[in-house]
């Protein structure tokens, strides 16, 4: 029974994770928590990190058949998250941690409503004529073309960040990554999408090492390969669906999920 409740489970963490380009750890880790209130964090962690670089795998697999990842962007945004990531997880004890997350869940909750109100239109390519831009030419596997510029300094500063409240909030860095590339680079939803899951496919595959070099996965792991067996079929229908969806309607759903976390911190340190 538990068997089949953790494939469904990651069959819907895989679609709906896949669809807005982010890994799932956001929905998985309140589940693992309900489903294993006495085991340690660290366990649930490594559980939830190796789910998503499944997710991820599989997203990208998807994505890359559809010719939709800038790769070449992923490859430049990818390693700024990882010290990032360190630095954050150094950084949790020096922050008054109730008015850190009061703080973040505030932004990120704003940052929901403004997804939601802002229809998404032709952004005007603030860096095409700038001497520090990459320019760069996307054309789908079904004939759709995307050209776009932005300037790749500005993007690497921005993915340590992501990197580091990813890590000092405890969320994946997707739901974040997304509505930058988007609103700040340039970077056409799907497009966007799908290299978000290229760079959480990195980072989660450096992140599952670490775990496995710390020797966290100890306990039965039957739980992480039913789980990642959902993922693994529902990223591939969340890159089917997301060709149905119109760019607006993914913003929308990214919109209400940063919601959904920025309640939830908030909910938290209050």
């Amino acid at each position: 029974m538990y068997d089949l409740l953790f494939i469904l489970v990651g069959l819907g963490v895989g679609i709906y994770a896949t669809l807005i380009g982010a890994g799932g750890g956001f929905i998985l880790m309140p589940l693992l928590i309900l489903l294993y209130p006495d085991q340690n964090p660290e366990f649930l962690t490594s559980i939830s990190l190796v789910v998503v670089f499944f997710n991820a795998l599989s997203g990208s697999i998807a994505y890359f058949r559809m010719k939709r990842i800038d790769f070449k962007s992923g490859l430049l945004f990818a390693p700024a998250t990882i010290p990032g990531a360190i630095i954050g997880a150094l950084a949790t004890s020096y922050f008054p941690r109730q008015v850190f997350d009061a703080v973040f869940g505030t932004l990120l909750t704003f940052a929901s409503i403004f997804l939601i109100i802002r229809p998404l239109k032709d952004q005007p390519n603030n860096f095409k004529n700038s001497s520090f831009s990459v320019s760069r030419t996307i054309l789908e596997a079904n004939g759709k073309k995307h050209s776009y510029s932005f300037n790749p300094f500005i993007g690497i500063g921005l993915s340590f960040l992501v990197g580091f409240f990813s890590s000092l909030m405890g969320i994946g860095g997707g739901i974040i990554h997304v509505p930058i590339l988007v609103y700040l680079l340039n970077f056409p939803v799907h497009i966007a999408t799908a290299t978000s899951q290229f760079i959480l496919l990195i980072i989660a595959f450096v992140g599952t090492l670490t775990h496995i070099a710390a020797g966290t996965f100890v306990h039965d792991i039957t739980q992480i390969i039913f789980v990642s067996l959902g993922v693994i079929f529902g990223a591939q229908l969340g890159a089917k669906v997301s060709n149905r969806i119109h760019a607006n309607w993914i913003i929308r759903i990214l919109a209400l999920t940063l919601g959904f976390v920025g309640l939830r911190i908030l909910f938290g340190a209050l």
